[in-house]
């Protein structure tokens, strides 16, 4: 197989530490966060602005990247299922996607709304949401 080398581009800052403790999805009260994106990266923010959802991809760099199989949600009443099938943050790649709402940017940090990233997380790529109208 081929291998490729992926780089941060800059790091998730946050107040969740505690894989275990971390809300699954943005929606079961996941906080406000800070991107933080490396200097030589500024030019790229251009265009984006407050009010903007954005596609968030990040390196799950605490995920085990062995497990091939999970109970969905770590429910053990649940049948084992494929990481593919599923959200599970362990799989092979272990790359994150998330949907986040932009609410502000000074210089090279980006604020954005219910982020279930932990902190230090590397952030590998941002991707405008395409709607109807754009």
């Amino acid at each position: 197989m081929t291998e490729y080398t992926l780089r941060a581009i800059g790091r998730v800052e946050s107040n969740l530490t505690d894989q275990a403790a971390a809300p699954r999805q943005p929606d079961e009260g996941a906080p406000d966060a800070w991107l933080v994106f490396d200097v030589r990266y500024a030019p790229a923010l251009d265009g984006l602005s407050p009010g903007t959802d954005v596609l968030l991809l990040t390196w799950l760099d605490r995920a085990d990247r062995d497990t091939l199989t999970v109970h969905p949600r770590g429910d053990a009443a649940r049948p084992l299922t494929g990481v593919f099938a599923t959200r599970a943050p362990h799989r092979p790649n272990p790359i994150g996607l998330h949907e986040v709402h932009i609410l502000a940017i000074t210089g090279t940090r980006v604020h954005v709304r219910n982020l279930e990233a932990l902190d230090g997380t590397p952030i590998l790529d941002v991707k405008p949401l395409l709607t109807l109208n754009r």
